[in-house]
């Protein structure tokens, strides 16, 4: 018999953590198993595909700190998971990300706000920067991505900011003014955290890639 599907919240009542499922006597570990991934495990669309740009160097080091002491502009906290369609994990997942940097600049010379990273175990990444800075001939403020992973199509995209000027905050409605923005997905939002005198921003960035 297909045992029940359960809410959420009736696994949380049966349960605090996953970890002791098998201590509640009312519910077998293969029920609340089942129950667990069919609550998390849900169809997501792909990730926008968005342009790799002129400024793509290859064999970027492994740092999940882009930032170094002392840069200007309002650091940035990116963090994010990597999932497939039908919202399976995808660890290892290998992420490369560029960017300009406070003044809106590349390091065409070195590697200055470039990385590659690898997702953990539970498909996260993480990595610390600063806000970009606008530059002659992109529209938003931005970070490029490309990400790949062994049966699954590569990625190119890119993550913009619903803090950015350029929106009037609206980007729901204005993120056309960037024509290569092509959807408002890849807007996200921004939450401001610290003191007054140690301000950052923290932006999640979910990333969703199609098997091959």
């Amino acid at each position: 018999m297909k045992p029940k599907r359960l809410t959420r919240r009736e696994i949380l009542l049966k349960s605090a953590a996953l970890g002791s499922l098998s201590m509640i006597s009312t519910l077998s570990f293969d029920e609340a198993l089942w129950a667990w991934q069919q609550s998390e495990q849900k169809p997501r669309k792909p990730t926008a595909w968005d342009e790799i740009g002129p400024f793509y160097k290859r064999e970027a080091p492994q740092s999940a700190q882009l930032r170094q002491p002392g840069d200007a502009g309002l650091p940035v906290r990116v963090s994010g998971i990597v999932l497939d369609t039908k919202g399976n994990v995808v660890s290892g997942a290998k992420i490369e990300i560029w960017q300009a940097n406070h003044e809106g600049i590349y390091d065409l010379d070195g590697y200055g706000y470039r990385a590659t990273l690898l997702a953990n175990a539970a498909g996260k990444y993480e990595f610390g920067s600063v806000m970009p800075g606008h530059y002659p001939g992109r529209v938003c403020q931005h970070i490029h991505y490309l990400v790949s992973a062994p049966g699954h199509k590569p990625l190119t995209t890119q993550l913009y900011f619903a803090t950015d000027p350029v929106f009037e905050g609206d980007p729901e409605h204005n993120y056309t003014r960037d024509p290569l923005i092509r959807s408002s997905e890849l807007v996200r939002p921004v939450v401001l955290a610290g003191d007054p005198s140690e301000m950052y921003a923290m932006v999640d960035f979910e990333i969703v890639v199609e098997r091959l």
